[in-house]
């Protein structure tokens, strides 16, 4: 699997961006410099993200939400072969520590 997210994707299982073992990862988002922790869809090349509008929902009981215009940045918050290296080198320092 890659270490760089997708342009695109959504927490809404009914998109056609929803990938769940990506989501399982976690992903951060950057939005103007700022993380968010709100957003339930991102694309960085068009440069915008939907939030939901507080807790107001539509009548099929999905969340309202608002498109947000910007610079966006999306990360893996864990998984992928960065976080297997990272939990190698914590145990070798850990083996070394012990002996």
């Amino acid at each position: 699997m890659s270490d760089t997210p997708p342009d695109r994707l959504s927490v809404n299982p009914s998109s056609p961006y929803f990938t769940r073992e990506l989501l399982e990862r976690g992903v951060g988002i950057k939005f103007k410099g700022v993380e968010r922790r709100d957003v339930e869809e991102y694309c960085i090349s068009e440069g915008w993200v939907r939030v939901a509008l507080g807790k107001k929902t539509d009548r099929k009981g999905n969340p309202l939400t608002i498109k947000l215009v910007g610079p966006v940045e999306a990360w893996f918050q864990s998984g992928g072969e960065a976080a297997a290296d990272a939990a190698q080198d914590g145990a070798k320092a850990e083996d070394s520590a012990e002996g």
